[in-house]
């Protein structure tokens, strides 16, 4: 789910449109990394130890990714409520769907549940896996 917590991150930080950082926690509350975002819609992933493992940019259908020598690991295209995930060939690997009430549920490209999210009026968002057990935490 690192992955998915990843892009939820990347999504939010980024419609800010400004620089900011953002640190996420295991379900313990122990540090799991960090992410950077720069004013022209970078985000930038550390591990736990600082260590640059990716980044996101911006585009005009959506974002891409990138691995940690910036080569492209795939694509992220939003229509309305959802956001399709592709790998680097363009072939379909899940989506997210944003519900009226601002949750954010992750599918496989089967469509089954694998996971969502969930913002408190903190900012804090929470990550629960299918069974909406709780396996992580964030906060703006």
């Amino acid at each position: 789910m690192k992955k998915i917590l990843w892009l939820v991150i990347a999504f939010a930080v980024l419609g800010t449109y400004g620089e900011c950082s953002t640190t996420s926690y295991d379900q313990y509350g122990v540090k799991t990394g960090s992410y950077n975002t720069n004013s022209n819609g970078t985000v930038v992933q550390y591990d736990r130890y600082g260590q640059k493992t990716g980044s996101y940019q911006k585009t005009s259908s959506g974002y891409n990714s990138y691995d940690k020598y910036g080569i492209k690991t795939g694509s992220y295209k939003t229509t309305g409520n959802t956001t399709v995930e592709y790998d680097r060939y363009g072939q379909k690997t899940g989506s997210f769907k944003t519900n009226t009430d601002g949750t954010v549920t992750h599918y496989d490209r089967y469509g089954q549940k694998t996971g969502s999210y969930k913002t408190d009026s903190s900012g804090r968002t929470t990550e629960y896996d299918r069974y909406g057990k709780k396996v992580g935490s964030f906060k703006n």
